[in-house]
């Protein structure tokens, strides 16, 4: 793979956990959702509040990148719930990491290729 025409990214996983504390807003320990590329996955039954995913939505793309060993995006990974009373804490874990192309991803016209997620069937 050429480095200069695509770019990494981290899978991630991202976890409620409680820790014994207690949760205000509905937060369920080991209840998750997956990120892939720009795509939120959720399993069957899983809920998140629309405030926490909130809070978690402008950190899923820093966490997906690459970054210096020694940088905070690196080694934190608890988020906590928004509200100031709830114990809810959501767990960012950087799982596999997933090439993409740039022609694949770019909306600039004449640097396009079929979008990745017309060839990407398997996940």
């Amino acid at each position: 793979m050429n480095e200069a025409n695509g770019f990494w990214l981290y899978d991630l996983r991202v976890e409620t956990v409680l820790d014994g504390r207690t949760p205000v807003c509905r937060h369920v320990e080991g209840e998750h959702f997956s990120v892939r590329g720009e795509n939120l996955r959720f399993e069957a039954d899983t809920q998140i509040s629309m405030y926490a995913l909130a809070a978690l939505l402008p950190l899923l793309p820093a966490k997906q990148r690459l970054t210096d060993p020694s940088d905070w995006m690196s080694t934190d990974a608890e988020v906590a719930c928004p509200d100031p009373h709830c114990g809810g804490r959501f767990r960012i874990i950087r799982e596999d990491k997933r090439w993409f192309s740039h022609a694949e991803t770019t909306g600039l016209p004449e640097q396009r290729d079929t979008p990745y997620w017309q060839k990407d069937t398997a996940s």
